[in-house]
C-alpha cells in the first residue's frame, strides 16, 4: 500500500489522485524487485573492474548478427537537430518550449534538486504544458511568461535514475523509486492527452549500465501501455549512453527497447564520471584535469563513433552531447567565445554522423540548428548514413591514455569550486547552476569529486610535483571557501555543502552518487 508521508499529499491533489497513486503502486509492486537486483548487479560489476577485469562485448552474437531495426521514429520527432534541456520549473519549461529547439528534455534528474515541491510542481507544470495552459508571473519583475501556441518543440521527460529513492512516498514502509514516481505520474496524466493530440509520450532514460536495465524499462513501458489501454509503442524512449559499461551493449540495449526506442544520446559528462568511477581503484589509470578530457581523446572519440555506427545500423537516432558553454549577455567576449565553441562542437558532431545535439541555453539553439541544417539540407536526420570505419574494439573503448595530460593545482581548485558551489545550489533547491560561464549539473559535480577522490587514493602528483594528499587538498578547500565567502552575499547552506563535499572526497569508501548522501539534507 502506497503511503505519502504526513502532509505531503494535500497540496498536490491534482497529480496525486487516487487513480494515479494506484497506477504508481502497480509499477512499484511489479518492478521493485527487478530494480533491487539491478542495483546489486552494479556492485558486482564494480567489484570485478576494481579487481582488474576488463569490460567486454557480449559473447552471444545473435543480436549483433541479426537483421533487425528499431521501430522508426514518429514523424513529429524525426527531426531532432537541436535539443535543449533543463529543470522542470515553470519558467524554464516555457522558455525552452518557446526557444525554437526541436526537442526540450524536461529533467527530473541531473538538473533538478529532488525536493518534494520541485518534483510535484514539476508534474503540475508538465501537465499544464501538455494542456497548453502554461503561464508564469516572475515575482521579481512581475513579467508574465506564456507558452507560445505556435511552438513545435517536442516535449521529452527524463525521470530520475534507478539508483535514487523518493523518501516522501513509502510502500511497505520503504521509500519507492524516484524513477518510478516520475515516470508513473507523468505517463498516467499525460499519455492519453498527448495521444488525443496525435503524439506519443517521450522519455529520456538515464544512467543505464547494460541491456538488462534497458529491458526493465521496456517491460515497464509495455506494462503501462496495457494498464492504460495505450497502443503498443505509444511510449518511446531515448537512452542516455552515459556509462562506460553501456557502450559495450549498445545494440543489445536498442534491441531490448525495439518497439519503444528513440535511439541514444551521448551523455558526455556522465560518461566521463562513469569512466573515472569504474576505474577509481586502479592505480595505473589516473585521469587528468577535467578540461583535458575532451571529446577527441581516445576513449571518448571511440564511444561516440560506436554510438553513431550502432544506432544508424539499427535505424535509430544518434543524438550528440551537451555543450555546457553559455553566453553572458553582459560580456560580449564571453558570448562570442561560447558561440564559437558551440559551433565547433556541433560541426564535429554532424560530420561524425550525429542526427542532432544538445545545448544548455536558448541563445545557442540557432547556432546548433544552423550547423545541422547547413550540413543536412532538407533531410530531417542522417539515420541512413552508417559509418563503416573505424571498427571500434574493446581496447579502443578502454584506451585512457591522453598524451601530454597533467594534473594541475588550478584543475584541483576548479574541481573544488565547482563541487562545493554546485552542492550548495543543489541543497538550496537548484539542480542546474551557471558557474564560470558553464552550465553545471550533477554530472560535472560528480566528475569534480570523483577526480579528487581518485587522485587522493592513488597518491597522484601535480605537474609541479605537489603530492596530492589530505593536507594539500584541505588547504586548497579552505582557501577556495574563503574566496567564495568574499563574493557571496548570502552563504546559506555553504557550510553544509563543504561538509558533504569533504566527506565525499576524504571517505575511504567511494559513494556511488553524491546525490545519495546529499538527499538526506533536503526536504
Amino acid at each position: 500500500m502506497i503511503e505519502i508521508q504526513s502532509n505531503k499529499k494535500n497540496d498536490y491533489q491534482s497529480v496525486l489522485s487516487n487513480d494515479a497513486i494506484n497506477f504508481l503502486e502497480k509499477i512499484c509492486s511489479n518492478f521493485e524487485i527487478s530494480r533491487q537486483e539491478i542495483l546489486e548487479n552494479r556492485k558486482k560489476i564494480q567489484n570485478a573492474i576494481s579487481s582488474g577485469t576488463k569490460l567486454s562485448f557480449p559473447k552471444d552474437k545473435k543480436i549483433r548478427e541479426g537483421d533487425w531495426k528499431v521501430t522508426p521514429p514518429p514523424k513529429d520527432v524525426a527531426n531532432r537537430n537541436v535539443e535543449i534541456t533543463g529543470p522542470v520549473d515553470r519558467k524554464m519549461i516555457i522558455n525552452a518550449l518557446n526557444s525554437g529547439a526541436d526537442v526540450f528534455m524536461a529533467d527530473f534528474e541531473d538538473s533538478t534538486s529532488p525536493t518534494w515541491s520541485n518534483i510535484m510542481n514539476g508534474q503540475i507544470n508538465l501537465l499544464d504544458a501538455n494542456l497548453k495552459k502554461l503561464e508564469f508571473v516572475d515575482p521579481k519583475n512581475k513579467k508574465t511568461y506564456t507558452l507560445d501556441s505556435e511552438s513545435n518543440t517536442s516535449l521529452f521527460v527524463r525521470p530520475r535514475g534507478l539508483h535514487l529513492d523518493e523518501k516522501n512516498v513509502l510502500i511497505n514502509e520503504l521509500p519507492i523509486s524516484g524513477a518510478f514516481l516520475d515516470f508513473a505520474l507523468y505517463t498516467f496524466h499525460n499519455a492519453k492527452l498527448r495521444l488525443d493530440n496525435g503524439i506519443g509520450t517521450y522519455f529520456y532514460i538515464p544512467k543505464l549500465e547494460n541491456s538488462k536495465e534497458s529491458q526493465l524499462w521496456d517491460d515497464i513501458f509495455s506494462f503501462s501501455e496495457d494498464e492504460l489501454d495505450l497502443p503498443r509503442g505509444t511510449i518511446r524512449a531515448t537512452v542516455l549512453l552515459e556509462t562506460i559499461s553501456a557502450s559495450f551493449e549498445i545494440e543489445e540495449m536498442l534491441y531490448s527497447l525495439k518497439e519503444h526506442s528513440l535511439g541514444m544520446n551521448a551523455g558526455r559528462w556522465d560518461y566521463i564520471f562513469s569512466a573515472i568511477k569504474k576505474h577509481r581503484d586502479l592505480e595505473e589509470i589516473n585521469f587528468p584535469d577535467r578540461s583535458q578530457i575532451t571529446m577527441t581523446v581516445p576513449f571518448m572519440k571511440a564511444y561516440t563513433e560506436l554510438l553513431v555506427q550502432s544506432c544508424h545500423k539499427r535505424g535509430a537516432h544518434a543524438i550528440g552531447g551537451m555543450s555546457a558553454f553559455i553566453p553572458n549577455r553582459r560580456d560580449i567576449d564571453v558570448t562570442e567565445k561560447a558561440l564559437e565553441n558551440v559551433k565547433k562542437d556541433k560541426e564535429r558532431e554532424v560530420s561524425m554522423g550525429f542526427d542532432g545535439s544538445w545545448v544548455a541555453h536558448p541563445d545557442l539553439v540557432k547556432v546548433c540548428k544552423d550547423v545541422f541544417q547547413s550540413s543536412l539540407g532538407t533531410k530531417e536526420n542522417q539515420i541512413d548514413y552508417v559509418p563503416n570505419e573505424p571498427i571500434i574494439s574493446e581496447e579502443m573503448l578502454q584506451d585512457f591514455n591522453i598524451p601530454n595530460s597533467t594534473i594541475t593545482e588550478e584543475g584541483i581548485r576548479t574541481n573544488i569550486r565547482v563541487g562545493i558551489l554546485y552542492i550548495q545550489s543543489w541543497l538550496l533547491g537548484q539542480g542546474a547552476a551557471a558557474l564560470f560561464n558553464l552550465m553545471e549539473d550533477a554530472a560535472t559535480a560528480e566528475i569534480s569529486r570523483s577526480q579528487l577522490w581518485q587522485w587522493l587514493n592513488n597518491k597522484a602528483v601535480t605537474e609541479s610535483d605537489n603530492m596530492i594528499n589530505k593536507g594539500f587538498i584541505s588547504e586548497l578547500i579552505n582557501d577556495e571557501v574563503n574566496k567564495i565567502k568574499e563574493i557571496q552575499e548570502n552563504s546559506e547552506m555553504l557550510n553544509e555543502a563543504v561538509e558533504v563535499f569533504s566527506d565525499l572526497i576524504f571517505d575511504e569508501n567511494f559513494e556511488e552518487f553524491l546525490t545519495l548522501s546529499a538527499y538526506n539534507l533536503i526536504d
